[in-house]
């Protein structure tokens, strides 16, 4: 991933659902879960790549390790002093000192709470009530059961809590939305296919599934208040293939059906629940609610809860977390978790799921554990005379694309003067910077894209960074609190060369770009400043900022 400074320089380019489980016999032959979740990942890595003859790379520099710990924990870039305290570190322990260090910081508070959003509301990226949400369970080490209960269930709260109904009210008006997005995003199931028709390609899932699911969302409503509420009654009907109508029953997807306690409402009774529900939904003075004594939407969250036969909730998030930090998920896509489409690494992910349910639900145990494992810190690069194995040996990093938040919170980080950040020991004094840091990429995060796959620089991006006057006037101005300032105050031009590098790309520049950067800087007849300035430009515009690799 190291970019040819020289190229920069001159062109200035920017370039079977059973067999998920892991009841009975084969729980029996999982590890021990006594296991340290580290051990693990790289017994399963490990036992496959031997399986298959796969040498794998060695663990990459440090250097490129805290930059990819701090990116996938911190959600940024390391400062130049924390660069410095990680080197200071004895070798034996100094990653775990990173990972710990981080984990009791408010950047790791932050970063995960960004990235939870992205995955749960991705098509309302700013809702500023769901985001306060999220940060506080967070904070409050809330376990991902109870989000998910929060989340579903959509009750009304005050305070942080309130920010929870997000998640349904922005999918209520498209009953298919919030039964497939619930679905995809909490289960990893993709079960739109069975609508029409049996899934063609996976026996496991019929209408039946896709309509069991809907049931639990038929009667959820939003007032004209925007309240989430739920009506007293109301079915699913469908057609089957063959002409069949059926009413659904609350069935979730490992087959497990709840009971349907939904009273019994005379014909008038019914008609005037009717016509009051009518009138919540289009007048914003209704002076009354509508309090259903039986909830499917409560009954879906208990049944995912308690389903210990799938573990479909909890599989899901260890999915979709080992899909953030490591680039691929152990199933994949994520949601296409079914027997047509198995893990790369069963035992891996069973282990995985098994531990996750027995620690509570914690999403902070789970991501130490994937980022502290030899798997997780592999170099990136291959051989080039070699044909790489699949990604999904892990025998190598897979590189990912910045979020729009890791790239904005970064460049924030490196465009500031080193001598402006305090030291990391300072957890007081970084976590009230960390606040104002979010707030300002905040203002910058629409200047870039959602990474997908096969993800490629946008022009838009492109031309941004080469022409929008907010990387002129602001990023690269020389006043004292910005990097080109703290350039412009050192004489020699090598050190000043080795001071960027560090900001910037976290990492030593090499002899040759040492070389041609000072070369660079003492052109004849050039002014020093707008040298640094465009030197520096060059960097921040680089794949190698852009890249976690």
């Amino acid at each position: 991933m190291r970019v040819a400074l020289m190229h920069l320089l001159l062109r200035f380019a920017f370039i079977s659902v059973s067999s998920l489980a892991f009841t009975g016999a084969q729980a029996q032959e999982l590890l021990s879960p006594n296991t340290e979740v580290a051990v693990a990942v790289d017994h399963y890595i490990a036992e496959k790549l031997q399986s298959r003859s796969i040498e794998p790379r060695p663990v990459a520099d440090d250097a490129t390790v805290l930059r990819r710990t701090m990116l996938d924990l911190a959600g940024r870039v390391p400062t130049a002093k924390e660069y410095q305290w990680y080197f200071e570190q004895p070798e034996t322990v100094r990653r775990d000192m990173l990972v710990d260090r981080l984990m009791q910081s408010s950047d790791f508070d932050f970063h995960l709470r960004n990235s939870l959003d992205e995955l749960l509301l991705a098509n309302r990226p700013n809702d500023g009530e769901f985001r306060e949400y999220l940060l506080w369970a967070v904070r409050q080490k809330r376990p991902w059961d109870q989000m998910f209960r929060d989340m579903l269930t959509a009750r009304q709260a005050d305070g942080a809590e309130k920010g929870a109904v997000q998640f349904v009210s922005s999918r209520v008006r498209d009953l298919d939305d919030l039964t497939n997005d619930t679905a995809m995003l909490f289960f990893g199931v993709n079960v739109s296919c069975a609508k029409c028709h049996d899934h063609p390609l996976v026996e496991a899932w019929k209408q039946d599934h896709f309509y069991g699911m809907q049931a639990f969302f038929k009667r959820t409503f939003i007032t004209r208040k925007n309240v989430i509420s739920e009506k007293p009654f109301g079915e699913v009907k469908f057609k089957t293939t063959e002409g069949e109508e059926k009413s659904a029953t609350l069935m979730f997807l490992n087959g497990s059906v709840a009971e349907d306690k939904t009273p019994k409402f005379a014909d008038d009774e019914r008609k005037q629940l009717e016509q009051q529900i009518q009138k919540l939904e289009r007048d914003e003075n209704a002076g009354y609610v509508i309090s259903a004594s039986f909830s499917p939407r409560r009954e879906l969250a208990e049944l995912a809860i308690r389903d210990d036969k799938e573990r479909f909730l909890a599989k899901n998030i260890v999915n979709r977390t080992w899909l953030r930090l490591m680039g691929l998920g152990l199933v994949d896509p994520p949601d296409q978790m079914h027997e047509a489409n198995p893990a790369s690494h069963p035992e891996l992910l069973d282990w995985l799921t098994r531990d996750f349910v027995a620690s509570g639900y914690d999403l902070r145990r789970l991501i130490r554990g994937i980022a502290l494992s030899q798997a997780y810190a592999r170099s990136s690069e291959w051989p080039a005379d070699e044909t790489p194995p699949a990604a999904s040996t892990y025998a190598f990093a897979t590189t990912k694309a910045l979020t729009p938040r890791q790239l904005a919170a970064s460049l924030m980080v490196v465009i500031r003067s080193p001598d402006n950040w305090p030291s990391p020991e300072d957890s007081v004094a970084w976590n009230k910077l960390r606040n104002d840091l979010e707030n300002q990429a905040g203002g910058w995060t629409r200047e870039f894209e959602q990474p997908g796959e096969n993800f490629q620089i946008a022009v838009d991006e492109a031309l941004f960074f080469s022409n929008n006057d907010r990387i002129t006037k602001d990023l690269l101005r020389d006043g004292g609190d910005r990097i080109v300032g703290k350039l412009k105050s050192i004489e020699d031009n090598s050190q000043a060369v080795d001071q960027l590098w560090v900001t910037v790309l976290n990492r030593k520049p090499s002899d040759e770009e040492i070389q041609t950067a000072t070369d660079w800087i003492e052109r004849e007849n050039i002014d020093r400043v707008e040298s640094l300035r465009s030197l520096t430009w060059a960097l921040l515009a680089s794949p190698e900022l852009r890249f976690n690799h």
